[in-house]
C-alpha cells in the first residue's frame, strides 16, 4: 500500500444528520418487508460516515480509491464538460466529489429535510449536476442542483412522489430535449423537468410497477439525439420478475408500452421472501441504457440483469445482457452471458451496474464475483465491456485489488438476508470508465472507486538523496501490467515545496509516455545552485492522453543534504594488529567505507564498514586489520555513495615493530563451547607448533605446525568433536616452550 493523501474531514455534519433522522423518527419504519427496498428505520443507527485515513490502496501497482465508510448504494456521474470531475453519493447523503480524478472530498449537501436514501445523480450536457434522494418517511424524492461539481447547491425541490426505489437521468445531447432531466419512482410515477430542475411535472404513472426497480434511460430516435426516453418497470414475483418496457418520443410527455418480458428468475437463494447470496440480499433490477453514440449500434437499447443459471432456487447467478433494436418491442435471444469464468455454475455473479459510452457506444458492465473463492463466501469486483453491441465481451477483469467477505456481520445493516446495498454504479467517457461500489474488506461499508480499463504504476524507489549541487539520480517509472488498457500512459512530475535557493530539475530523458505494456521510462532528478537543505515531495502522476482518466499518483521523498565530510583518519597498533579510526562531521547518501591497504602493485580492499546514510551528526568508525607481519603499512578509505559514486581519503602510514618476547595468551572465551581464540607471538623466525592435549597428556589437536616469521598471530581452536573437560595447549619453538589451561563446557 502506498500514497497517503490528506483530505478535509467532513464527517461531523453527516453524523449529526443521521442523529437527527434517528431522533425524529422521520424514516419509514416498516421492518424488513421483502417487497420494499427502502432502509428500515431501525437499521439507520448503524450508519457511520467516516473519511478514510488511507485514500489509495495499491497492490501490485493497481489502485483502489478508499474514500471512507458510508451506508452502501452509491451512484456516480461524470461532467461531460470536464471528465476529471466526478460526483457520487452513498446512503444516506454521504456525498463525494473530485475535480482531478484522484483526490476526493466528502460533504453532506442540504436537502432542507431528512434524506432517506437511494441517492441518484446525473449531469446534463451544460455541466449542471443533479442529486436526488428519497426524503422524510419516504413520500417522494428531493432534487438539488449544482453548477460547480457539488461544491454549492440550489434549494431542494420535490421531483417525484413515491414510496421506494427511484432512478434519474439527464439529457446530455444537443437535441430538442437537451437539458431535460427525467426521474421515476416506485410505484410507477414518472416526472421530468424542462427548466434545469426549478420545477418538476409528473407526466405518467405506470400501472405495471409493484416491485422496486423502476429504471429510466435516454437514447436517440433515428437522427434525433435524445429523442427517446425509456422506462422499465418491475412487477410480478421477486423470483420471476416481469420487466415492462415503455418508450417516449416527445421528451417524456407520453409513453407507449412496447413489451413485457420474463427474463429473470431467482438470484441465489430465497431467504425470507428475498433473493440472497451468502446472506446478502439482492434483487434482479432491470438495468437499462441506450447507445447515444454515432457508432454502428446507435439507438440500441440494452438490458443487464442477474439471474440463476440453471434457473431455480439455490443455484448460482450469472450476469446477462439482452438488446433491442426496436425500442424494446422485441429482444435478442438467447441472453448473452457476460461473465466468462470456467465452471460458472460453481460461482456467484450478481449485483451488476452498467453504462453505454456516449462518445463511442462501448458498453461497460461491472458486478460482484466469487470465482476467486472456491467456497464462494468472498467476492471481488469484476468488469468487462463490449464493442460490438453486446454480442461479445472482453476478457473479464478483476477491478478490486482485494477480496471481501460477503456476509459482513460487522458492517451494520440488518435483516435476514442482510441489507448490504442493493445497487451501485458505473460511468464512462470516451472508453474510460470509473466504478463506484461498496466494499466489505474492512468489515464495514467501505466506499470505493476504481478505474476500468486501467494500468498499474510503480516506481523503482520512493526515496532519493542528493547533495545541494551536482546531484543526479534516476527513478524508473514502470507500468508492470494493464487491465485491458490500450491508450498511452502519460506521466508528469512536480516538486513541493519549491526550494528557496537553487533548482531541482525534473525531466523524462526518454520521453514521458509509455505505450507498450509492460513498459517503463526514466525520471531524472537533478540539483544545482546549492539547493536549500531539507526534504521535498516529488509527485509523479500517470494519466491517459491529455491528462484524462485514469489518474494515478506516486510520491518520492527527496532529501537534499550536505556531502560526506571526513574530519579525521588515523592509525595505531596493538601487537600485530593495526587499528584504523576516523570520524565524520556530516554524511550524505553514504553507503560506507572500503578500507584499502597498499601492496607492491597498489591498493587493494581489506574490509568494508557501513556508513550512516545521511546525517549531520558526528559519527566515529573503527576497523582492525589483524595478524600482520612486522613492517610498514599504508592505508586509505574509499567512501562510496548509494548511487555508486566514490571518493578517496588521504593516506596514512604506520609501522608494526617485531615482537621482542615469546608469548602465549590465555584463550578467549574461557570456558568456551565449541570454539575459542588463542593469540601468540614469536620474536624470531623459526618452526612453531601449537598443540592441544587432554588431561592425560594425549594430543587431541594440532593448531600450528609450520615455519613462522617473527610476529603476533591468532588461531581458532574448534572443539566440536571433543567432550567437556579441562585441556592444555602448548606453544613450542626452538628457543622456548610454554603451556596454558583451557576449559571446554558443553
Amino acid at each position: 500500500m502506498d500514497i497517503k493523501l490528506l483530505k478535509p474531514f467532513h464527517s461531523f455534519p453527516l453524523i449529526a444528520l443521521c442523529a437527527s433522522l434517528i431522533l425524529s423518527g422521520s424514516l419509514f419504519a416498516q421492518g424488513d418487508n421483502p417487497l420494499v427496498d427502502a432502509i428500515p428505520t431501525e437499521w439507520i443507527p448503524n450508519v457511520i460516515h467516516t473519511d478514510s485515513e488511507l485514500d489509495v490502496i495499491t497492490l501490485n501497482g493497481y489502485d483502489d480509491f478508499n474514500l471512507g465508510a458510508d451506508f452502501a448504494e452509491p451512484h456516480v456521474s461524470q461532467n461531460p464538460l470536464n471528465p476529471l470531475q466526478y460526483f457520487g453519493a452513498y446512503n444516506i447523503n454521504g456525498a463525494w466529489r473530485t475535480s482531478d480524478g484522484h483526490n476526493w472530498l466528502s460533504s453532506a449537501p442540504n436537502f432542507g429535510t431528512s434524506p432517506a436514501g437511494d441517492p441518484v445523480t446525473a449531469y446534463d450536457g451544460a455541466g449542471n449536476l443533479y442529486y436526488e434522494s428519497m426524503y422524510g418517511s419516504i413520500s417522494g424524492c428531493k432534487v438539488i442542483r449544482s453548477t460547480d461539481n457539488g461544491a454549492t447547491w440550489t434549494v431542494a425541490v420535490t421531483s417525484v412522489a413515491g414510496n421506494d426505489k427511484n432512478w434519474m437521468v439527464a439529457d446530455q445531447t444537443t437535441g430538442p430535449y437537451s437539458g431535460y432531466v427525467y426521474t421515476g419512482m416506485t410505484p410507477g410515477n414518472f416526472a421530468r423537468t424542462t427548466n434545469n430542475g426549478a420545477t418538476w411535472t409528473t407526466t405518467n404513472t405506470f400501472p405495471t410497477q409493484n416491485l422496486p426497480g423502476f429504471m429510466v434511460c435516454i437514447g436517440p430516435n433515428g437522427t434525433i439525439d435524445g429523442g427517446v426516453v425509456y422506462a422499465v418497470t418491475n412487477s410480478g414475483s421477486a423470483f420471476a420478475s416481469t420487466y415492462t418496457f415503455y418508450a417516449s418520443t416527445d421528451g417524456g410527455q407520453t409513453f407507449t408500452l412496447k413489451s413485457s418480458q420474463n427474463f429473470s428468475n431467482y438470484v441465489g437463494t430465497e431467504v425470507g421472501g428475498r433473493n440472497s447470496v451468502q446472506n446478502m440480499r439482492t434483487r434482479p433490477y432491470p438495468f437499462i441504457t441506450a447507445d447515444q453514440s454515432n457508432g454502428a449500434n446507435r439507438g440500441r437499447l440494452y438490458l443487464v440483469y442477474a439471474s440463476n443459471d440453471p434457473p431455480g432456487n439455490g443455484n448460482k447467478p450469472d450476469i446477462f445482457c439482452r438488446y433491442s433494436d426496436n425500442m424494446g418491442t422485441t429482444w435478442s435471444t438467447p441472453a448473452i452471458k457476460i461473465n466468462d469464468d470456467i465452471n460458472t455454475q460453481n460461482n456467484n455473479q450478481w449485483h451488476p451496474s452498467f453504462w453505454c459510452d456516449v462518445q463511442t457506444g462501448r458498453l461497460f458492465v461491472k458486478w460482484m464475483d466469487t470465482r476467486d473463492t472456491p467456497t464462494s463466501d468472498s467476492a471481488a469486483i469484476y468488469a468487462s465491456y463490449s464493442d460490438d453491441g453486446g454480442l461479445t465481451w472482453a476478457q473479464n477483469q478483476r477491478m478490486s485489488n482485494q477480496k471481501m467477505k460477503i456476509n459482513c456481520s460487522t458492517c451494520g445493516g440488518g435483516g435476514t438476508p442482510r441489507y448490504q446495498g442493493d445497487y451501485d454504479a458505473m460511468i464512462s467517457y470516451n472508453n474510460q470508465a470509473l466504478a463506484m461500489w461498496t466494499d466489505f474488506r474492512g468489515g464495514n461499508f467501505g466506499s470505493y472507486v476504481g478505474y476500468f480499463p486501467d494500468f498499474a504504476m510503480t516506481l523503482s524507489t520512493n526515496s532519493v538523496i542528493l547533495q545541494q549541487s551536482g546531484g543526479t539520480d534516476i527513478v524508473t517509472v514502470n507500468v508492470p501490467g494493464v487491465k485491458l488498457y490500450e491508450n498511452d500512459a502519460v506521466f508528469t512530475v512536480t516538486v513541493n515545496p519549491t526550494p528557496a535557493n537553487g533548482t531541482i530539475s525534473l525531466d523524462f530523458p526518454n520521453g514521458n509516455t509509455i505505450n507498450t505494456f509492460p513498459g517503463s521510462t526514466d525520471l531524472r532528478i537533478q540539483t544545482s545552485g546549492d539547493v536549500t537543505l531539507g526534504s521535498y515531495t516529488i509527485t509523479v502522476q500517470g494519466t491517459g492522453p491529455g491528462g484524462l482518466p485514469p489518474v494515478h499518483r506516486r510520491t518520492i521523498t527527496l532529501d537534499v543534504i550536505v556531502p560526506v565530510e571526513l574530519a579525521s583518519f588515523a592509525a595505531s597498533t596493538d601487537k600485530n594488529d593495526i587499528i584504523l579510526t576516523w570520524y565524520t562531521a556530516t554524511e550524505t547518501n553514504n553507503k560506507g567505507f572500503e578500507i584499502q591497504r597498499k601492496n607492491e602493485v597498489g591498493f587493494h580492499s581489506v574490509g568494508f564498514v557501513d556508513g550512516k546514510g545521511t546525517t549531520t551528526e558526528l559519527h566515529n568508525y573503527l576497523f582492525r586489520d589483524k595478524n600482520l607481519l612486522s613492517g610498514s603499512y599504508t592505508y586509505r578509505l574509499k567512501q562510496i555513495d548509494f548511487d555508486g559514486s566514490f571518493s578517496y581519503s588521504d593516506e596514512v602510514e604506520i609501522e608494526i615493530d617485531q615482537p621482542s618476547v615469546f608469548y602465549l595468551g590465555q584463550n578467549y572465551p574461557n570456558p568456551f563451547n565449541p570454539s575459542t581464540n588463542i593469540k601468540y607471538s614469536v620474536p624470531a623466525d623459526g618452526n612453531v607448533t601449537l598443540k592441544v592435549y587432554d588431561i592425560l597428556g594425549k594430543e587431541v589437536s594440532t593448531l600450528v605446525d609450520e615455519f613462522k616469521q617473527a610476529g603476533t598471530f591468532d588461531v581458532t581452536f574448534d572443539a566440536s568433536s571433543l567432550s567437556s573437560g579441562v585441556y592444555y595447549y602448548r606453544l613450542n619453538s626452538a628457543e622456548m616452550t610454554t603451556t596454558k589451561k583451557l576449559m571446554l563446557t558443553k
